[in-house]
Formats: structure tokens, sequence, C-alpha cells
């Protein structure tokens, strides 16, 4: 250990009360060569010591230092706490520096408290849409790229509550971040209705957080229990990524989809 660790032990050695003693050895090869020890203020042993001098490590006494209590290292030693000797070499230092270099000495010797854990994140619950969930139904309808005011999505939400077919939301701490709008459709063709999904938007900033899932689950579940054996879903044809997802859960594209303005 090079003499700067070996001064800074010393002074991590002062600042615990103890004294660090050093072999008189200076020869490589020799038995104390390199050896230091401990001692309380009054010279009595405290580690690594014996009748001729030092035997410990740098290293054993740099651990023992490390893992000596900040708070009751004095009463396991068995020792009390003496001043630091003034050396006459050394200018005196002011008392104000002494006063805050304790309290400094004290914070850097306390154990970090342990960081608090980080609250959990809100789980996105399911509702039918209300009248006074238009007005951001309406921004999330706009950010699919369809315009519609407060005013509209207030009236659908009226005609769709009377045909049974009341759009699902999904909120996260009481606001709406979520839409699926829903259909039973009696088909002709088919021997039992055909459920369809006619709108599915996740607001952006709650994104990636498995809304989109929970709204579609949550409309197949509707459509089984209006008795509808398929379920379709809408999409444009911009939109990949949304195709993407529909995949993933499932689902299959079975056909193309043409429209008229009338």
């Amino acid at each position: 250990m090079s003499d700067e660790r070996l001064d800074e032990l010393a002074e991590t050695a002062r600042n615990r009360g103890l004294k660090l003693v050093r072999s008189r050895v200076r020869t490589p090869g020799k038995r104390r060569f390199g050896k230091v020890g401990l001692t309380d203020p009054g010279g009595k042993p405290v580690l690594g010591m014996d009748e001729k001098g030092p035997t410990a490590k740098p290293e054993e006494v740099e651990q023992y230092l490390r893992n000596l209590g900040a708070k009751d290292w004095g009463a396991s030693l068995g020792v009390a706490v003496m001043p630091r000797k003034k050396k006459t070499a050394r200018p005196e230092r002011e008392p104000a520096n002494d006063a805050e270099e304790e309290p400094r000495r004290r914070e850097a010797e306390r154990e970090p408290e342990p960081e608090p854990e980080p609250a959990p994140a809100p789980k996105p619950k399911i509702r039918e849409a209300k009248p006074g969930d238009s007005k951001v139904l309406a921004k999330l309808i706009k950010y699919l790229g369809h315009e519609i005011d407060e005013k509209g999505v207030r009236k659908n939400l009226s005609r769709l509550a009377k045909a049974g077919e009341t759009p699902l939301v999904a909120t996260l701490d009481k606001q709406v971040v979520g839409l699926v709008g829903l259909h039973r459709m009696v088909a002709v063709h088919r021997p039992a209705p055909v459920g369809r999904i006619n709108v599915l938007v996740v607001a952006e900033e709650a994104q990636d957080r498995g809304i989109g899932r929970i709204l579609v689950e949550a409309a197949e579940q509707w459509c089984r229990k209006a008795g509808c054996k398929i379920l379709e879903v809408t999409s444009n044809d911009r939109r990949t990524a949304a195709h993407a997802f529909y995949r993933h859960l499932g689902y299959e594209r079975t056909s193309m989809r043409f429209m008229k303005a009338l």
C-alpha cells in the first residue's frame, strides 16, 4: 500500500479515536516490513499489535475500520473517545471548521436510507361510455382522422344507447384514455349474428400499456353475450401498425372493404 493510502488510513483511524502504528522495518522481505497496527490514544493495542510492534496487513486494518460502527465503536472497544492531539508543527485550526467537519463525518458514516418504492401504476378499467365523455371522445376520434365535434359524439352516444350498442371506454385514474365501438349485425347469409369493432383508439400518452388489447378483449366478451359467432374489425389501409396488432391478437384478413359516399 502506498504512503498516500497509509496516510488516508491513519486519518480514518484518528476519526475513530484510534492511532495507526506503522512498522519501522524498511527492508523488503523482512518479517514486519509493511505491517501496521492499531492502538487506542493511550497506546493500548487494539488490532494487529504485539510486544515487538505491528503485525497486521494494511488491508486488514482498513477492513476493521470500515466495519467499525460509527455509533457504538467506543463501547465495543471499551475505550473512551479521545480528542485528537494537536501537533505543534501545524497551525491551530479554527474552531468553526471543527464544528463543521464533525457533522460531515457523521453524515458520511451514516448508512444511506433506502429509496422509497415507486407507486404502482394505475390499472385500466373498462366501462360504458357516458354523455359526459363526449369532449374527450371527440378528441380521440379526431386522432384517427375522423372530424366530429363534442355535440356530434353526444348525439351518437344517445342513438347507440337506444340500440343497445353503447361503446366501451378505458380509464386510468378515472380519465378516459381509450375507446372501442361495437356493433351487432344480422346477415342473411350467416347462421348467427356477426359482431364488429368499428372503431378502436387509445390516447397517445397511454399507449404501450396493453390498453388496446384490454379493449379488444372487452369487445369480444360483449359480442359473445350478444350471441355473435364471428367478430370483424374495420381498420384503415394506411394503419399498418394496427393491422399487425390485430394479427397478434389472432385476427386474420379475410376480405377487402369498399366504400362510396352517398
